[in-house]
């Protein structure tokens, strides 16, 4: 691991938990229990999390308390995930968001007018 973490420090105190594997972009990684998606990445070396959908500028670790989008990611499949405040998880996929990110409700609303219209289920 790269570890690029803080392990000492004047004044706080740092435990070491247990590690966890996780994959980001298919690269096998590890982090430590009560890591963040995030805190995992950066302590990984990664900096850039993704691309603004229409700039394509750089994306990476900014306000860490859920408030901005530059953390968005997909996680286990799951798009505009805030990897800033989601705890890693043992086995965790994450994958870089390029673009918006499909949102399961918009297929979900896709999905139920293509019923009421007639649609099969099975197309």
């Amino acid at each position: 691991m790269d570890d690029q973490r803080i392990e000492s420090h004047p004044i706080l105190q740092f435990e070491k938990s247990a590690v966890l594997s996780f994959t980001f972009d298919g690269q096998p990684m590890q982090g430590r229990e009560g890591d963040t998606v995030a805190s995992a990445l950066f302590a990984n070396g990664v900096q850039v999390f993704g691309r603004h959908f229409k700039t394509k500028r750089a994306r990476g670790f900014y306000c860490a308390i859920g408030n901005c989008s530059s953390c968005l990611m997909v996680v286990n499949g799951k798009s505009n995930v805030r990897t800033c405040t989601t705890y890693l998880e043992e086995g965790m996929v994450v994958e870089t968001q390029e673009d918006r990110g499909n949102l399961l409700r918009k297929r979900q609303v896709g999905q139920a007018l293509d019923v009421s219209k007639g649609a099969s289920d099975d197309v």
